[in-house]
């Protein structure tokens, strides 16, 4: 079946009903939220679900196109579990944020960064007269696109994390998912890095902690669905059509349509305030919430 996504949660979906060993999946309900989460603990459960191994947290929350702030709640469960996945809590932390700010879709990453409260030179004695010794360090940015900068993400990143040398890289981006249903309700925290450009199928170079030497926790919100993914779960329903049909039909001569939310500026400006709020929260558990808010605006 014609099947694309970037959620662990609906790749284990797919294969629940085939049982395989090495994949434990839970859900727990904090107020009005559901968090689902998944352990990938063997080499044949990563190649079967085409995830690697670790573990993945997946968020659902009520439509971010639908509120106008988040909720605390919202913000305080997310935190948790980025602080409990990065699992240090004084390391200098480089914050990524992945896509194309000019791509409203593809902007998650970029405008997460605009909220991120970065602290890195804030240090020494200038710490302690400002009160803000208890920081943790931060550092923050944005490195674009390869059709925007001529090189790849993973490099830019690459050589950042070898010149400034931190314990965690936090990785932001914009995800695909199955089903319309999630879309810019759902957020995904993994430990297992990321791949650029994976949700448009255009994987670039991964971040994760073979290719940068040091742990990677990715946040994802989902913001598109794959056309040919959509049509064949509507059209294998009704009319029984195989793969090999329903692509002849949506990807004539190979184009590809991704189909994303009228309400997409929405649900990336909310989104991302609540995702910088979560990240600033989890790295700088010692500061309150207003506080955060505060410095983050």
């Amino acid at each position: 079946m014609i099947f694309r996504t970037d959620l662990a949660m609906e790749l284990e979906e797919q294969h629940r009903s085939e049982q395989i060993p090495g994949i434990v999946s839970q859900d727990e309900t904090v107020g009005n939220l559901t968090i689902n989460k998944i352990q990938i603990t063997s080499e044949e459960a990563a190649q079967k679900i085409g995830k690697p191994i670790g573990e993945y947290v997946t968020v659902t929350v009520p439509p971010f196109s639908d509120d106008v702030t988040s909720a605390n709640e919202e913000i305080e469960a997310m935190a948790q579990q980025i602080q409990r996945l990065i699992n240090d809590d004084k390391g200098l932390v480089l914050v990524a944020g992945l896509g194309n700010h000019q791509i409203t879709p593809d902007a998650l990453g970029p405008k997460v960064i605009e909220g991120i409260i970065a602290t890195r030179h804030i240090k020494g004695e200038v710490a302690e007269a400002a009160g803000l010794s208890h920081l943790r360090p931060v550092a923050a940015i944005a490195p674009g696109v390869l059709g925007q900068t001529g090189i790849e993400t993973g490099e830019v990143v690459s050589s950042i994390v070898k010149d400034i040398q931190p314990s965690c890289v936090v990785a932001v981006d914009a995800l695909a998912s199955r089903s319309l249903d999630r879309l810019g309700c759902t957020v995904q925290i993994s430990n297992t890095g990321i791949s650029p450009g994976s949700g448009v199928a255009n994987t670039r170079k991964e971040l994760s902690k073979n290719s940068l030497g040091v742990p990677v926790v990715s946040i994802g919100v989902p913001t598109v669905v794959d056309g040919t993914t959509l049509a064949g779960d509507l059209l294998q329903a009704k009319e029984m059509m195989s793969d090999e049909q329903i692509r002849e039909r949506f990807e004539p001569r190979g184009a590809m349509m991704m189909v994303t939310p009228r309400e997409i500026d929405l649900v990336i400006q909310r989104a991302a305030k609540a995702i910088s709020l979560a990240i600033n929260r989890a790295l700088q558990p010692k500061m309150s919430l207003d506080d955060i808010v505060y410095l983050s605006e």
